[in-house]
């Protein structure tokens, strides 16, 4: 057996190969696809730390200028790539044994220059701002600029370099992609603590599924992913098939005499595919569950914070008032005793009151009751926000839950972990033990 059938019967292996990468790239699309389907929306002043999705606008205190287009932005990426064409003349042997010469032109594209910059920036809702980290993110941004020009043209040495590459057309094509300033966005990623500050942050991290930052909708990504997750897929089915049709055809056998071959290996192919969405299908609703459980402790975080923080503020509050209170009323006394011993009578001596009514203000020289009463309002406001952003999550992702274990074919995969119906959380046995505000009279 010579070598070219040594290589030709290598062809099904090869095909094989690339349709179970195929396959993997398939389930994987559909594992994102998932994913994006069952994250509820939290807003930036509810994001608890994990994997959340986020809908907001791009904003930044120091935006960038991009390369080409000179808009301002949080991310620009550019290029230049520059057209080539040569004809080549090739030696070959035709059916009769003669060697032969033919020529053909070639041409394409050549990248010849690029760059791009990345700042950390803010995502705004309608409920306040977090920063974002982008760095490693999947990042899909728009087309800022997209211009093809020749060297008579002032945009072709002005933003491109000055050599060319070989056999060179003289033709450039300037592109650039960029998040712009104020662009809505949709981002799903990591959330954590930031270093700096106690707040927030989105950014990436390695045991995370997705980090996405996107200026599609989340529709449009969801929509994305499905198509990648079909096509794919049927792709896996078709590179196997064609394996075996090409080997068949370069032994110049009979295809319809192998089309049991090409049945059974599609069917393969296709079993393997149900299989793996099968396992697909339970890890996703086991990490959804995971995140039910997960969104259910953040209220119990919540509610501990409630807990431990209003007593301290109110009694910090009363301790201010109480010392305040105190103080107005020495301070009466001392204008009072002042009003009534006239100087030369027996009493306190009139500069020694001044003198000590003095001291007392310079000492204290502004009252705080009231900025603490302010601070106490807001914190109050801020957590009741914060538990009803919990609650509403919790809510939300069990609401997601308890459809996939309703709807076809999820509620069949889900008999195989034996998963159960989250109860939603109701007015009624929500708020526990509350919190009492009240200060003494």
């Amino acid at each position: 057996m010579n070598e070219q059938p040594l290589i030709v019967l290598g062809i099904p292996a090869i095909g094989l190969l690339l349709a179970l990468l195929c396959l993997f790239l398939s389930l994987r699309a559909g594992r994102c696809q998932r994913l994006v389907s069952d994250l509820p929306t939290s807003k930036t002043t509810g994001v608890f730390i994990g994997l959340v999705e986020l809908k907001g606008m791009a904003e930044a205190e120091q935006p960038l200028a991009s390369y080409l287009a000179g808009q301002r932005c949080v991310h620009y990426q550019w290029q230049v790539n520059e057209h080539w064409s040569r004809t080549v003349t090739e030696t070959y042997t035709d059916n009769d044994g003669k060697t032969q010469t033919r020529s053909r032109t070639e041409s394409g594209w050549t990248t010849v220059a690029q760059g791009g910059e990345q700042i950390p920036f803010y995502l705004q809702d309608d409920c306040g701002v977090i920063r974002l980290q982008p760095e490693k993110a999947q990042i899909e941004p728009v087309t800022a600029f997209d211009q093809t020009c020749g060297r008579l043209d002032a945009l072709y040495y002005a933003k491109g370099p000055v050599g060319v590459v070989a056999d060179s057309d003289h033709r450039r094509q300037f592109i650039e992609k960029t998040i712009p300033l104020h662009a809505p966005l949709y981002v799903v990623g990591h959330a954590r603590e930031r270093d700096d500050m106690v707040a927030a942050e989105v950014a990436y991290e390695p045991k995370a599924e997705m980090f996405l930052i996107s200026t599609r909708s989340e529709e449009q990504v969801r929509r994305g992913l499905s198509w990648q997750f079909w096509l794919i897929g049927l792709f896996a089915i078709a590179v196997a098939v064609g394996g075996f049709l090409i080997r068949d055809a370069k032994l110049n056998r009979v295809i319809q005499q192998h089309v049991a071959t090409y049945v059974a290996v599609g069917s393969l192919v296709l079993g393997l595919w149900l299989l793996g969405w099968i396992l697909m299908a339970y890890n996703s609703l086991v990490n959804l569950r995971q995140r039910v459980r997960s969104a259910w402790a953040n209220v119990d975080v919540q509610l501990k914070r409630r807990a431990d923080l209003i007593p301290n503020l109110v009694a910090a509050v009363q301790g201010y008032r109480d010392y305040e209170q105190t103080l107005q009323t020495e301070l009466a006394q001392l204008r009072n005793q002042l009003r009534v011993t006239p100087p030369g009578e027996p009493g306190p001596d009139p500069q020694t009151v001044t003198t000590t009514l003095g001291a007392v203000i310079e000492h204290y020289p502004e009252l705080k009751a009231d900025t603490n009463f302010m601070n106490l309002q807001r914190n109050l406001v801020d957590t009741e926000q914060r538990i009803a952003l919990a609650r509403g999550y919790f809510n939300d992702i069990a609401t997601f839950y308890n459809t996939r274990l309703q709807v076809i074919p999820d509620r069949f995969i889900a008999g195989l972990g034996v998963m159960k119906r989250q109860t939603l959380m109701s007015a009624e046995g929500f708020e526990r033990a509350p919190v009492e505000v009240k200060f003494a009279t």
